[in-house]
């Protein structure tokens, strides 16, 4: 990473002294990446990335189509190799100890994932299921879950009935069943209304101030990004930027962050 890049909820760079979060000092990293690339033939989709997240942080990785949001996503997800670099998720190296670095993920991506055929229920049984969460434990969190989501009188609906809104929220429940210090989100909103953009947010919020559990948040819309505690600008593999919404802007130039990105990325 550039040193001229300050961090926000994410240590310190040379020459830009931050206190650190109060969560940071009981625990390391959630995510810490070091130097990552990956490539197909002769385009770099990351090309040398370098971040890290402290317990407690809600991020945005903001940037356009073909950034290469989705293939960091699809590499801390463990579905593709990086071709070089490191990743390591609350301390656990994805690449030697793939198991234990995912079993500290939530992710929800940009497509959906559930079974439309199942019940809600079922949907988030099995989840549990696979993360070897004992019955009970399952049973109580996903009663209390989709109860905070209001999504307990659907429970034992097809995940068909249901609005787009209301999967994305099970998704959610989904993602954070298990309680991973690391949360993925990629592009969530899509086809979501205002209503629904600005619950499912909120519930991630909720989450990073009561576990200290970390969000990164991919999206190409600023407005989204202006919502989060700090923006990290990727374009054409690199991160351009890395801040406060105020700080990302000032670095690229300074005007709104909208106009700033734009000019960035244009």
């Amino acid at each position: 990473m550039a040193p001229d890049i300050p961090q926000v909820c994410g240590g310190q760079v040379s020459g830009y002294n931050r206190s650190p979060m109060t969560a940071s000092t009981t625990a390391g990293p959630r995510l810490q990446i070091d130097q990552l690339g990956k490539r197909y033939g002769p385009r770099a989709a990351l090309d040398g990335l370098s971040l890290t997240l402290q317990p407690g942080c809600f991020a945005a990785l903001l940037g356009p189509n073909g950034a290469g949001k989705s293939t960091l996503f699809q590499v801390l997800t463990g579905l593709f190799a990086a071709d070089a670099g490191q990743v390591q998720v609350d301390g656990h190296d994805l690449r030697t100890h793939a198991v234990a670095a995912l079993r500290h993920i939530g992710v929800v991506f940009q497509a959906m994932s559930l079974d439309l055929d199942l019940s809600v229920a079922r949907n988030l049984r099995f989840h549990a299921d696979l993360h070897g969460l004992p019955r009970a434990v399952a049973a109580q969190r996903i009663a209390e879950d989709t109860a905070a989501a209001g999504l307990d009188k659907d429970l034992d609906r097809p995940v068909r009935e249901l609005s787009g809104g209301n999967r994305r929220k099970v998704e959610l429940v989904r993602a954070l069943l298990h309680r991973p210090g690391l949360v993925l989100m990629d592009e969530p909103t899509v086809g979501l209304d205002p209503k629904s953009r600005r619950e499912l947010r909120q519930r991630l919020h909720d989450d990073v101030r009561t576990r200290a559990s970390s969000v990164l948040w991919a999206t190409h819309l600023v407005e989204e990004a202006e919502a989060a505690d700090r923006v990290l600008v990727l374009h054409k593999g690199k991160l351009l930027a890395d801040g406060t919404p105020a700080e990302v802007a000032a670095t690229l130039g300074g005007g709104t962050l909208e106009e700033a990105f734009i000019r960035a990325t244009a």
